[in-house]
């Protein structure tokens, strides 16, 4: 099992014309032998349109940078959000394709479904702390073979605004269920989301 940190930034911007823009950074951190070493950086930049009353489209690239290599990744999703007394279901499906020197193309088609909590109250307003939970299906081709992984992110999350919010918890991966012996990852994250 690998453990390790995942701290992330991302800046939400309403644009003109139903668009949004979402820039994020995350990085990786992996705890080994007591000690945290670098991992990877991710810088993404995703241009999203609403194109329905609770759905939208979205396109975009992120570049990872890594000690030992440079990736490029292109990502397409689209996002179904039902609310519901009390709860936000959110659907995301996506499909990203990401290209390295040296290596074969990966090609993944993702599904997540996300759920927004408060923890007083009907809604998630400001100055009140709220859960989310992620549960996401990575079905992942490369060079002709097939794995699967799946995610489940537990957080507790505070929103200082309607615009600033804090989150912090868990992101536990498992993959390899297709390939060999499962392997499991887990990142404690904290994430800031900031909406102009």
């Amino acid at each position: 099992m690998q453990w390790g940190t995942l701290p992330s930034v991302n800046a939400n911007i309403d644009l003109e014309n139903d668009w949004k823009a979402n820039l994020k950074w995350e990085s990786r951190q992996i705890l080994d032998d007591g000690s945290f070493s670098y991992n990877l950086s991710d810088f993404s930049l995703l241009l999203a349109r609403k194109i329905g009353l609770n759905n939208s489209l979205a396109g975009g690239y992120l570049i990872r940078i890594h000690p030992e290599f440079t990736a490029h990744r292109s990502i397409q999703q689209f996002t179904i959000v039902q609310t519901l007394p009390s709860i936000r279901l959110a659907h995301r499906l996506a499909s990203d394709q990401t290209f390295r020197s040296g290596r074969a193309p990966q090609w993944r088609l993702r599904y997540r479904i996300a759920t927004e909590l408060p923890l007083n109250g009907q809604e998630v307003d400001s100055q009140e702390a709220y859960f989310k939970i992620n549960h996401e299906y990575l079905h992942i081709f490369r060079g002709g073979s097939y794995d699967l992984e799946v995610r489940l992110v537990p957080t507790l999350g505070y929103a200082f605004t309607d615009n600033n919010k804090l989150e912090a918890g868990w992101n536990v991966r498992t993959g390899g269920f297709l390939s060999g012996t499962p392997n499991h990852t887990v990142w404690f994250g904290v994430s800031w989301y900031r909406k102009w």
